[in-house]
């Protein structure tokens, strides 16, 4: 941790150095023991010789989730027996199932670099840090950690409804709270309307979806206390971070080389926004060399944070910014939660694309793509609908779910896959 910490202080000479130094590592790897990779540089007439700096990655193709996706075993390291990586499904705000492996340290090392950041912010080692999140991430603490209560972080299901949440605050009484952005809006939201004091952290971590200004003072106001953003993708673990004076957002740079790219994947000149694509400098299980993440964004005009630390800054656009769906009854249900419950779905894997699309009130619609090898859609439609009756507690009376299955699901107007889309056109929040 105090080579992580020192390291976001090093001269700009320094990280260009090191970045370097991880990126002909990982290229070298990469070509020597993972197919994949020895296959399209070849193909392209590239030795690892040829990658001596971080502008030599605009020679290489960029990496989206359908190569992912197509050859995941080849993307594997011939070094590494597969079963024994942990395993890492996302399907992100794409509704494309997608699995990135890893090696425990690797993992590790994810999770040392994520505490970076809230160790910036203040955070101490036995802080009451309550995290609102899924079901599947409540068994990634240690048993160490949890014995020694050492960074030792609580979860609250994000599932709950937000009576439910703030009941278990209530006990946990957490120093910092950290969770989904939009889940904390809504939980923000529910604690103004029932005037709720019991809940005091020092300061509130919001991640995973972007949200506005004015929702971010309204979680500020509700909390008493600030409010940070951190930009992460599951194949990538946290990529950029807020620290006090929140200028904009620390680029975790000893970890990852983040590229900002026109739809041909040439980088923008300076100050053009960009989609985001990264290279990782940790994961040699399965490297992810200028790899989409789908997200647009671009560098910060600020050169460097008053805060001291020298990583890059950026500043993030636009994104995954969808719409909530609302019920009849009056909750409000995040598009994260959504794609979450369609993760937990027996036949996640069978699915290539979806799109969740209210239509009204009481009526959402499910479009599935599925797999050429999937035959069972009569019981995969019987199947969805309850499953998500089950899991948003939603009657037949209450709301009606339709399912129907296409050939393609079409790119929105900024060409990207649109998974939760409301076609109510609301605002539900006052700011």
């Amino acid at each position: 941790m105090f080579a992580l910490r020192r390291r976001a202080y090093c001269s700009a000479e320094e990280l260009v150095r090191y970045q370097n130094r991880k990126l002909r590592d990982v290229v070298n790897y990469a070509y020597n023991n993972v197919l994949f990779y020895h296959k399209r540089l070849k193909k392209l007439g590239i030795v690892p010789d040829d990658i001596k700096t971080t502008y030599d990655l605009n020679k290489l193709p960029v990496l989206r989730r359908q190569d992912i996706q197509g050859n995941s075993e080849e993307l594997v390291s011939s070094e590494c027996e597969i079963g024994r990586l942990k395993r890492v499904i996302t399907s992100g705000s794409t509704g494309q199932p997608l699995a990135i492996y890893l090696r425990k340290k690797e993992d590790e090392f994810r999770k040392a670099k994520h505490l970076r950041a809230n160790i910036t912010l203040g955070q101490k080692a036995r802080d009451r840090w309550a995290v609102i999140t899924g079901p599947q991430h409540f068994g990634e603490v240690s048993r160490l950690q949890s014995f020694l209560n050492i960074y030792a972080p609580s979860p609250v299901s994000v599932f709950s409804d937000a009576g439910s949440q703030i009941s278990a605050l209530e006990k946990l009484k957490p120093d910092i709270l950290d969770g989904y952005s939009s889940s904390l809006f809504l939980l923000a939201k529910e604690i103004a309307e029932t005037r709720t004091k019991a809940i005091t952290p020092r300061f509130v971590i919001g991640g995973s979806e972007l949200i506005d200004d004015s929702q971010r003072q309204f979680i500020e106001k509700s909390f008493n206390a600030p409010f940070y953003d951190q930009y992460a993708c599951s194949e990538l673990e946290r990529l950029a971070w807020q620290c006090k004076e929140r200028t904009g957002y620390h680029i975790d740079a000893d970890s990852v080389i983040m590229q900002f790219v026109d739809e041909t994947g040439e980088e923008v000149s300076p100050g053009e926004s960009g989609e985001i694509v990264c290279t990782s400098l940790f994961n040699y299980a399965m490297p992810l060399i200028r790899y989409a993440t789908g997200d647009v964004g671009r560098a910060s005009d600020e050169h460097q944070c008053p805060c001291g630390r020298t990583f890059p800054l950026m500043k993030l656009i636009e994104g995954r910014k969808d719409s909530f769906v609302v019920f009849p009854d009056g909750r409000v249900i995040s598009p994260h939660v959504l794609c979450l419950i369609m993760e937990s779905f027996r036949f996640h894997a069978s699915l290539d694309h979806y799109r969740i699309v209210q239509k009204s009130v009481g009526l959402i619609e499910f479009r599935l793509k599925m797999k050429a090898d999937c035959a069972e859609t009569e019981t995969v439609k019987e199947e969805l609908v309850k499953h998500f009756r089950k899991s948003l507690s939603a009657t037949s009376e209450e709301v009606a779910f339709n399912v129907d299955f296409v050939k393609n699901i079409a790119l929105d107007k900024s060409g990207k896959l649109t998974t939760v889309v409301s076609e109510l056109n609301k605002n539900y929040y006052q700011s």
